[in-house]
């Protein structure tokens, strides 16, 4: 998963395009996490265990859990991965720039 979402933000550099990341690890695997798999975008930590207020507050019952908003914050695909996920966000981005253009 971190390899295909690093692949993704480097391809999409200079693009409106972000990843936002959330972890419920324990705060000592998280920064073991971060520092190995090399997350360069922005990642909260939600307490340290499954429950935490992030995870209650977006229903998340799984991990992980993938939701991929569009240009005004709506949520537009969950759980999509790889391929699906690079489908997603370009459709996602032709429409904002066709948006633009009208």
């Amino acid at each position: 998963m971190y390899p295909h979402e690093r692949s993704l933000v480097k391809r999409l550099e200079g693009k409106p395009f972000l990843i936002l990341g959330v972890n419920s690890d324990p705060k000592d695997r998280l920064r073991q996490v971060l520092k190995k798999e090399n997350i360069t975008w922005r990642s909260w930590w939600d307490g340290g265990n499954a429950g935490g207020p992030i995870a209650r507050a977006w229903n998340v019952s799984g991990w992980p859990t993938i939701y991929v908003l569009d240009h005004k914050g709506v949520i537009r695909y969950k759980d999509v991965r790889e391929k699906a996920m690079d489908e997603a966000v370009d459709a996602l981005l032709k429409e904002m720039e066709a948006e633009g253009k009208r």
